[in-house]
């Protein structure tokens, strides 16, 4: 049965109480403190103590301290009065009942209340997050519109400039061909009239047969090179086929910068090998991603949204990018730890052991191109080890990143720093 404690002061103004309540041993850890407007109760086993009040509080803004083997409540009136007593006279064991009965509703009808005000924020909060996210993502998309009939508008102009060139050279050409054949014409015109004019001038009629027909032998002959001419001015206008030919290409091998005495081909092979298997594995047959734009399915695209939603800070919004990306793909380890580190920034320690994990998980088999993955997962996950207060493990963690990067300075100082606190409490233990 546990002893009650009558040994308590109390002292008042006009608009608060103040009770005194001595408890041996008392802790905030054991103490089980319940106050609502008529009914105060401390349980601390083996003592009690409850007082029925002789006039409503504010409990709200009411306070204990609890220290050096002491409970103090400072109790907020709700009408300034001074009281004549602490507790209510001649109150019997009913009456009692029925208060305390009153009380613990009360005190369920406000947990409820608090309860569905926090219900409501949180989704007023998932519902502005989404409504920036949106935003974001309409930016986004306007941007890339933006950028597409930019680049259609200037690839038009530039075609229409080419025609137009492509036009005024053909015009050229015309007029170059024209201007060509009229001098070649007038020229021909002026052989006839002197032709004509030494046949007109010849004294005998042999001469004048003979002259006629070399007259005309030139005429034919000039005939015949002005059809030669022709037939060559048009074979020029057509171009000639082009060669055939062959396109050779080489590729470079890809050399790690690793000696041939520690050689990992097999080992950078096999991871090389993964990551073009996670390149290929696309689920997008998931029902609520078909009214998403292909962009917005690519998981490399929503990577690189959640690390600029990261770089301002949004965290929630980053998350949700990682989470559909890894739905989309979930082989990818980059992004399981992006998603670790929003996850420290909003203090979710445990989901950020997990993601660290299984970024580890995928980044095997251990290659120098994944080196600085590693690192950044170990520390991560030593980090919310740490938060966590389990200083060994993430002592372990650090030390796993210093045999990746042994040089690094700040990982050496942090690892240095958990060792001290490890000692400490080793020595506070002892």
């Amino acid at each position: 049965m546990p002893l009650q404690v009558s040994n308590y002061s109390w002292q008042q103004t006009s608009t608060a109480v103040f009770i005194s309540v001595p408890l041996r041993g008392v802790s905030v850890r054991d103490a089980d403190v319940f106050c609502t407007e008529n009914y105060l109760k401390v349980n601390s086993p083996p003592f009690l103590f409850e007082v029925f009040l002789y006039a409503p509080i504010d409990d709200e803004s009411s306070r204990a301290k609890i220290g050096n083997n002491i409970i103090v409540f400072t109790l907020h009136k709700k009408e300034a009065a001074m009281w004549e007593t602490l507790s209510l006279s001649g109150v019997d064991k009913e009456m009692m009942q029925r208060i305390r009965e009153k009380s613990i509703l009360q005190a369920q009808e406000r947990a409820k209340e608090a309860m569905e005000a926090k219900a409501v924020a949180r989704r007023e909060d998932q519902k502005y997050t989404l409504g920036v996210m949106m935003k974001i993502e309409e930016e986004e998309r306007k941007k890339i519109e933006d950028m597409k009939e930019n680049e259609r508008i200037k690839a038009t102009k530039e075609l229409e400039a080419w025609k137009e060139c492509q036009r005024k050279a053909e015009e050229l050409k015309i007029i170059q061909r024209e201007e060509k054949l009229y001098h070649q014409e007038k020229q021909m015109k002026e052989e006839r009239k002197k032709l004509k004019h030494k046949c007109l001038t010849g004294n005998s009629a042999s001469k004048n047969l003979a002259t006629k027909g070399t007259v005309i032998n030139s005429f034919w002959e000039r005939r015949n090179s002005e059809n030669i001419f022709f037939e060559k001015l048009k074979e020029d206008s057509i171009p000639a086929p082009r060669s055939v030919g062959s396109i050779k290409i080489s590729f470079t091998p890809r050399v790690f910068p690793t000696a041939l005495r520690e050689s990992q081909v097999a080992e950078e092979e096999e991871w090389l090998h993964k990551q073009a298997e996670a390149r290929r594995a696309m689920n997008t047959d998931i029902p609520e991603l078909c009214d998403l734009k292909e962009e917005e399915k690519n998981p490399e695209w929503l990577k690189d949204k959640g690390n600029k939603l990261f770089a301002t800070e949004n965290y929630l919004a980053a998350i949700n990018a990682y989470n559909l990306a890894i739905r989309l793909n979930n082989k990818i380890p980059l992004l399981y730890l992006n998603r670790a580190a929003c996850h420290l920034k909003l203090k979710n320690l445990h989901k950020a052991i997990e993601d660290s994990s299984k970024a580890l998980e995928i980044l095997i088999p251990p290659v120098a191109d994944n080196a600085n993955a590693r690192m950044k997962a170990y520390i991560r996950r030593g980090t919310a080890f740490c938060q966590l207060e389990l200083y060994v493990e993430g002592l372990q963690d650090y030390e796993a990143a210093l045999k990746i990067d042994p040089s690094n300075k700040i990982v050496q100082n942090d690892a240095e720093k958990i060792r001290n606190i490890i000692q400490g409490t080793e020595l506070e233990s002892k």
